[in-house]
């Protein structure tokens, strides 16, 4: 494991990232970004602790929150989508349960990982919830897209590179990456097209869904540090994924058909006719079940390591509204921001944010959507404000959105 002892803070004894804020004293010690932020908060009085991701400030053998804090603080940055957000809850409580039970020496029963599967269309939260999590919990969280995973000896590259962001984002501690949360975007992709057996071989499919069933069930890994292919002539980092907590994503695009044939009635015989579900999509995507999943291409044994399903509904124009000005870091908070650093109020009426969750909800890309919307819309306009002078207002309105009409601008100095 790479260790420079001169970066290395002299309280926490935590290794400092380069281009951090540090301190060195005449005797040759150095404190970190971190302990400088705690001892002058403790100067001024404030008793918090500091936020670090230090391996010493989070123990998961004391881990404190209950499901519905974990729920409530998602609540804080995902809109909606209350039914997986209990699921991640209760799934990650119990995880770090299971961390506690495992590593204590007088444990009787080895509890099993439930790593989570969320399904959901596109733009529905899924990376997001994965983000907020691992933001809430403090622990190192990796992304990686199964897209770009490939079989060993193919272009592309391996799964145990998706382990090393995990080592890198805690900074080289492994003892603290172990503890951390791993992301798999897309992994409807890997899919198999055909139950049919190929000629070819499967570089991006159902062979990467075989090199990550190990990893994700647990197993120590030989991770090379550097990234890239294996070759015997490198050192491995030996990593034990046991206690990392894998949540794989993905739209499943076509999945609530396969769910509506399961649903469907079917009759015998010459004058038999199908009876076919008639449910709204928004009411199907809590039905999949794993069989469903497997009938999509995903292989039986992977699904079995993806125990928990965190199905996302389809949002609607309401939820849509909802998005642009509730959460903590919504896109209307971060522009008022942008405005207000040039001493400007902005302000969207009601009827242009209706107006922009219309349009993310007609183009189907969720909350994805609304922020290249919003953007397309703001383009001239911060082009232009920041040339004007007195600019005390700016307020986007329906026809602002609909392209037929300009914000409505006040000045300081206005009688």
């Amino acid at each position: 494991m790479p260790e420079n002892k001169k970066n290395k803070c002299s309280f926490c004894e935590e290794m400092i990232a380069p281009g951090t804020m540090s301190f060195m004293a005449q005797d040759g010690s150095i404190i970190c970004e971190d302990c400088i932020e705690f001892f002058n908060d403790t100067l001024l009085g404030k008793t918090e602790s500091p936020t670090s991701t230090n391996a010493q400030l989070f123990d998961k053998t004391d881990f404190d929150l209950t499901p519905k804090m974990i729920h409530d603080k998602l609540s804080e940055y995902v809109v909606g989508q209350e039914y997986a957000k209990k699921v991640l809850s209760v799934a990650v409580y119990n995880h770090y349960k299971k961390i506690k039970n495992n590593l204590s020496r007088n444990k009787s029963i080895d509890i099993e990982k439930s790593n989570i599967l969320l399904i959901g269309p596109t733009g529905s939260g899924k990376t997001l919830l994965a983000k907020t999590l691992a933001k809430i919990l403090n622990v190192p969280f990796a992304i990686a897209d199964a897209t770009t995973l490939t079989q060993a000896g193919y272009v592309g590259e391996d799964v145990e590179n998706v382990l090393l962001r995990l080592i890198q984002a805690a900074e080289y501690d492994e003892e603290f990456a172990q503890k951390g949360i791993i992301y798999i975007d897309e992994l409807d992709k890997l899919g198999r097209k055909s139950d049919n057996p190929s000629i070819t071989r499967d570089v991006s499919g159902e062979g990467v869904q075989q090199s990550l069933l190990k990893i994700i069930e647990g197993t120590v890994a030989n991770v090379p540090p550097n990234g890239g292919r294996k070759h015997p002539h490198q050192d491995f980092i030996p990593f034990d994924t046991t206690n990392v907590l894998f949540i794989c994503g993905g739209s499943f695009e076509g999945i609530t058909e396969v769910v509506q044939n399961r649903l469907g009635k079917k009759s015998i015989g010459f004058n038999s006719s199908v009876v076919k579900n008639d449910k709204s999509e928004k009411e199907i995507y809590p039905m999949i079940s794993h069989e469903d999943v497997k009938k999509f291409g995903i292989i039986p044994e992977l699904v079995g390591r993806l125990p928990v399903i965190a199905p996302l509904e389809v949002l609607e124009i309401d939820d849509l509204k909802k998005i642009i000005c509730e959460p903590r870091n919504a896109i209307l908070k971060q522009y008022k921001l942008m405005f207000e650093m040039d001493g400007i109020e902005l302000e969207f009426d009601d009827e242009a944010i209706e107006h922009i969750a219309k349009k993310a909800h007609e183009q189907k890309t969720g909350a994805r959507g609304i922020r290249s919307i919003i953007e397309n819309i703001m383009l001239e306009i911060m082009y232009d404000i920041p040339n004007e002078q007195d600019v005390e207002k700016c307020i986007i309105t329906k026809d602002v959105v609909l392209g037929t009409g300009k914000p409505i601008i006040t000045k300081k100095n206005a009688n």
